[in-house]
């Protein structure tokens, strides 16, 4: 699994020049951190999910295709009753 590091030093560093005080600062990066990694979290679930999802879509594609044949026979043989030769 890719990690994605955050620096909480260099962001309370960044903020604390920006006039955050150091505890204004900290507090801002941890839950910075913490929102980077449900997010990432989240993006591992959506692949797991996607990852699962292929085999259902293989079948509903291949499900579309008889369908499709199968109508294609039953409106021939509909024609034929109509139409016959």
């Amino acid at each position: 699994m890719t990690t994605i590091t955050f620096d909480t030093l260099k962001y309370v560093k960044t903020l604390k020049a920006a006039g955050f005080d150091e505890q204004q600062a900290e507090a801002l990066a941890e839950a910075q951190a913490e929102v980077n990694e449900k997010s990432l979290s989240s993006l591992v679930t959506e692949a797991k999910l996607e990852k699962e999802l292929v085999p259902i879509r293989t079948d509903l594609v291949l499900l579309k295709w008889m369908m499709g044949i199968q109508l294609a026979g039953v409106m021939a043989l509909i024609l034929k009753s109509f139409f016959p030769h």
